[in-house]
């Protein structure tokens, strides 16, 4: 007997006592897809914790902070990378923006400018650079890998032009260093302007019509384009949000490291993209969002800091950055591949 000679009754009642149990399975799933990273990166830092090489001086409360402390900047960086990728568009200068932000603001604070001009000098380069990368892209329809690796590079010779390649440390007031190295509650400060960052772009993101429109734009162009979204105006505007984060990434590098170092800014594109297209298999797998990244920054981080503690030489961050990139990009692709098939079927 096959099912077309059963009873459309008895046929209704198997699939329903099925049901419950299947999507059971699909949730456990994908609770352990959306949550795996997380559990990594806790087994990672329990193991180090443990592991007699680096148990003296991982866990103390001065590296925990240190660690925490670290990544806010490239934390926020991280995000700011996120905003274009979510419409498949890469900002190649981010990197560059936060550099020559923290050389500027560096540079008016030992000029006595005070702080906040000082600070609204440094986002200002940031907000003049995303809105020359966003009309270069969205105006001149320059590529935007092309675009931002241009700008990127003459923003690294901006930044040689102005330091002649020495760090500029002198007159910086002990109040923003202070809040740069200091800790509120046992919490570094900078970290709970991560927190208040994150939520920021979370909420835009998740809950305004313009991080919709990021989204449908990502997920297809034309459709987003016969629906009535303008997309070089969200292109645009997203680009510009990028710099602006990346600005802020450098006015508080200047806090963290009570200067700025001519070649920092070099060192903050690979981990901050690798972190933003990790995001897409942590907390909402197939979709790039502010928690994985997050995650993201932390578990590159508490491996990269594990790993030097047990004396494991410093280009080995290298290759485990350059391979969460590697791996990130391929992760993104092939979740998102999936999530579309599962699609129309409710998945």
């Amino acid at each position: 007997m096959n099912e077309s000679t059963i009873p459309a009754a008895v046929t209704d009642e198997r699939r329903s006592a099925v049901a419950p149990e299947r999507r059971r399975t699909i949730g456990a799933g994908r609770f352990i897809e959306a949550y795996a990273l997380v559990g990594l990166l806790v087994a990672i830092a329990i193991f180090f914790a443990v592991w007699p090489k680096t148990s003296g001086s991982f866990a103390s409360v001065a590296n925990l902070q240190i660690l925490v402390g670290n990544q806010a900047v490239i934390g926020i960086i991280a995000l700011g990378a996120l905003i274009p990728l979510i419409a498949n568009e890469w900002d190649l200068s981010i990197g560059a923006v936060a550099g020559v932000t923290a050389v500027f603001t560096a540079a008016a604070l030992s000029a006595g400018h005070g702080i906040a001009l000082s600070a609204l000098i440094g986002v200002g380069c940031g907000l003049a650079i995303g809105l020359v990368n966003a009309l270069v892209i969205t105006r001149a329809r320059v590529n935007g890998v092309i675009t931002t690796l241009g700008v990127a590079t003459i923003l690294e010779g901006v930044v040689n032009q102005r330091t002649n390649g020495v760090a500029i440390t002198t007159d910086i007031p002990d109040a923003v260093v202070d809040f740069g190295l200091g800790t509120t509650a046992g919490v570094p400060s900078l970290a709970l302007v991560l927190i208040a960052v994150a939520l920021l772009v979370y909420y835009v993101l998740d809950h305004t019509p313009w991080g919709r429109y990021l989204y449908a734009l990502g997920s297809s162009p034309s459709a987003a384009r016969l629906v009535g979204i303008r997309n070089g105006v969200v292109v645009g505007v997203a680009f510009v949000s990028a710099s602006l984060l990346a600005a802020v990434g450098g006015v508080l590098q200047v806090a963290r490291q009570a200067g700025a170092d001519p070649r920092v800014g070099v060192g903050f594109t690979l981990p901050a993209l690798a972190a933003a297209f990790l995001s897409a298999a942590s907390v909402k797998p197939g979709k790039y969002n502010v928690g994985g990244t997050i995650v993201a920054i932390f578990f590159l981080a508490v491996l990269n800091n594990g790993l030097s503690l047990a004396g494991v030489p410093a280009y080995v961050s290298s290759y485990l950055n350059g391979a969460a990139l590697v791996v990130g990009v391929g992760l993104a692709v092939w979740l998102g591949r999936r999530r579309t098939r599962q699609a129309p079927h409710g998945g």
